[in-house]
């Protein structure tokens, strides 16, 4: 004879429903009632991964798919993942579209542009720049501006150790975030969107 408890029967009810006939107002999220200066907590300008989803691409991916990919997501970089779901690396926008890196690969290859791949035109990891998040929380948005003055990155990548105290990528700080956030119009020149443009146009004098 089974002696086995039964889980005792859930019983669901369905909810009233109410009309919206005199309901006219939607909840909107709430605006930033501070602005961005260069004493502001660097944090604000680091797009969380654990808030907002990485845009990756496959490595097999090919250099229209990338392109494809960012025109949709309305981003100018992508993160490429292996086969194996590790971090390879980055493909941006100047690359994808007249970049010199895809013109090599089609030489050194010999084959078509709908052949070459985002993984030939990626700049490796080991070639990127990255800050630990603990130092960027404790820092500012001056700080950043100055840290990164000399590199001329469009993207710098934020990492974290995970529960193993192996590090992964937490976020990325981008220069048209920066620039945006302090108000300040890169369009002329173009150049100055890099960080050390900014800090010449926030303080109005060269580094």
């Amino acid at each position: 004879m089974d002696k086995t408890p039964h889980p005792s029967k859930v019983h669901f009810s369905a909810l009233p429903l109410a009309s919206l006939d005199g309901v006219s107002g939607i909840v909107q999220p709430e605006t930033q009632t501070h602005s961005v200066t260069l004493e502001s907590p660097a944090v604000l300008l680091v797009t969380d991964f654990s808030v907002s989803r990485p845009h990756t691409l496959p490595t097999s991916s090919s250099v229209d798919q990338a392109l494809e990919t960012m025109k949709q997501a309305g981003v100018r970089l992508l993160m490429l993942i292996n086969p194996e779901g590790r971090f390879t690396g980055v493909v941006n926008a100047r690359e994808l579209i007249g970049g010199r890196r895809v013109t090599l690969a089609m030489q050194q290859h010999q084959i078509g542009r709908d052949e070459v791949t985002a993984e030939m035109i990626q700049t490796p990891r080991s070639e990127l720049h990255a800050l630990s998040y603990s130092r960027v929380s404790h820092a500012s948005v001056g700080d950043l501006v100055e840290t990164l003055k000399s590199s001329g990155d469009q993207h710098v990548l934020v990492t974290e150790p995970d529960g193993q105290g192996i590090e992964r990528i937490r976020g990325m700080i981008s220069a048209s975030d920066i620039s945006r956030a302090l108000s300040v119009d890169f369009n002329h020149p173009p150049e100055a969107r890099t960080f050390a443009s900014i800090c010449k146009v926030i303080r109005g004098y060269d580094l």
